[in-house]
């Protein structure tokens, strides 16, 4: 039986305290709490004294050496900074801010020259195996809209720069329609899903997205219509909102799986 992979979590908000639960519980084989890095060392603190875990709380830099694998949680603007010690430490490091990596190229040359590794698990939206299956022949296009409740929407850059109003409204409203690519910049903390599906499929300029502030809906909705040679597709997902209303609880689950699945005996999915 080989050693327990050693995880360690930059950021203690909603998800990262759900994953770090689990792992001390040892609802995941093999995987064990290696430590934590926060902003906020006194509430983070509380938390681990809450759940009766021991571990240090780190700098990335520190926890990049402790752990085999770190699992980012915090804001997206900070992914860069967390990323680029965990990669140039040859380690691997599951990015839940995945719009991030489409600002930061050279996190992906970091992974290559350092033989690090950058995980994306599915997180609030489904179908990945199919549009990766779909992208080793010849996809067409890929079409995803997104319906979120308006607090979920709520002081994103792309409203505030170009003065859209949500609050407030009655009625569904579209406020966004482009590409992956501008979506991830408009919207970092709202629409991962949409910089994910275009890394499993065309990339970010070829995948388009409408996104609506829509006030009869509890759910983050998405729906995605897939085009290929090899088969025409389209999924659907209403993820229930976590604590942070920008994330589903769906997304805490997803790093769960991706865990299990990295020291299983059975692997189902690429």
């Amino acid at each position: 039986m080989s050693a327990a992979m050693r995880v360690g979590i930059a950021g203690l908000g909603a998800i990262g305290r759900a994953v770090a639960r689990k792992i001390h519980q040892g609802a995941i084989p093999r995987m064990e709490l290696a430590g934590v890095a926060v902003r906020d060392p006194v509430k983070a603190q509380s938390f681990l004294k809450e759940i009766g875990c021991a571990v240090p709380i780190l700098s990335i830099a520190q926890l990049a050496a402790a752990s085999d694998l770190v699992i980012e949680c915090a804001p997206a603007a900070v992914l860069a900074d967390i990323a680029a010690p965990v990669l140039r430490a040859g380690k691997k490091i599951m990015v839940l801010s995945a719009g991030m990596l489409l600002r930061h190229p050279e996190l992906l040359a970091l992974a290559k020259e350092h033989g690090g590794q950058i995980i994306v698990p599915t997180g609030a939206l489904i179908g990945f195996d199919a549009v990766s299956a779909a992208a080793e022949g010849e996809i067409q296009s890929v079409t995803m809209i997104t319906r979120k409740p308006v607090k979920g929407l709520m002081g994103a850059p792309y409203l505030v720069s170009n003065n859209i109003a949500i609050e407030g409204i009655t009625e569904a409203k579209r406020v966004f329609s482009g590409s992956a690519r501008e979506a991830a910049a408009g919207f970092p903390e709202n629409v991962n899903v949409a910089a994910a599906l275009s890394l499993a499929g065309i990339g970010p300029d070829r995948t388009t997205i409408e996104i609506w502030a829509d006030p009869h809906v509890t759910r983050n909705m998405h729906r995605v219509v897939v085009e290929a040679d090899s088969a025409r597709f389209e999924m659907s997902i209403e993820n229930v909102p976590s604590e942070n209303p920008k994330t589903g609880r769906i997304t805490a689950l997803s790093a769960l799986a991706a865990l299990r699945k990295m020291t299983a005996p059975l692997r189902v999915g690429t």
